[in-house]
């Protein structure tokens, strides 16, 4: 079996969040590895377009700041150092991808809602995860 010294654990902060840190920090209690935890928030011009003409700069930090708070909570619950917590803005794949690579992850552990069919060609976070990691990567199903 792989033994594991750096573990990226990926949430979006729901209820099913909680599913996956049990399985990353028993992963990581049994191979003595460090864990981090990151966040990723999408801009709100992904999601409306370049087409709209306003500022959502003011909202995209109010929702920052929401994610940090939220995250912290989570964290610490968890017992998750400062240091490890990560909260950031862009394309989820992209930036679990970043800071795996940046971190030294060998194991990336992602929440997968076990999606078939239309919603899995429409693409999900833990697939996008996937192709393209350079370490291992755990689904844990949840939802």
């Amino acid at each position: 079996m792989a033994s594991y010294s750096r573990i990226l654990m990926a949430v979006d902060l729901s209820e099913d969040s909680d599913k996956v840190a049990e399985r990353a920090l028993a992963i990581a209690k049994n191979n003595e590895a460090e864990l981090h935890v990151i966040h990723v928030i999408e801009p709100l011009s992904f999601a409306y377009g370049g087409d709209i003409p306003m500022d959502f700069s003011g909202i995209q930090d109010e929702i920052h700041q929401q994610a940090a708070q939220q995250l912290e909570k989570f964290a610490a619950r968890h017992g998750i150092s400062e240091a490890c917590r990560h909260v950031v803005l862009g394309q989820p794949e992209v930036e679990i991808h970043a800071l795996a690579e940046e971190s030294g992850a060998d194991l990336i552990v992602v929440g997968s809602h076990g999606r078939y069919g239309l919603a899995l060609l429409m693409g999900s976070t833990a697939n996008g995860v996937l192709h393209g990691a350079t370490c291992d990567v755990l689904a844990v199903r949840v939802g």
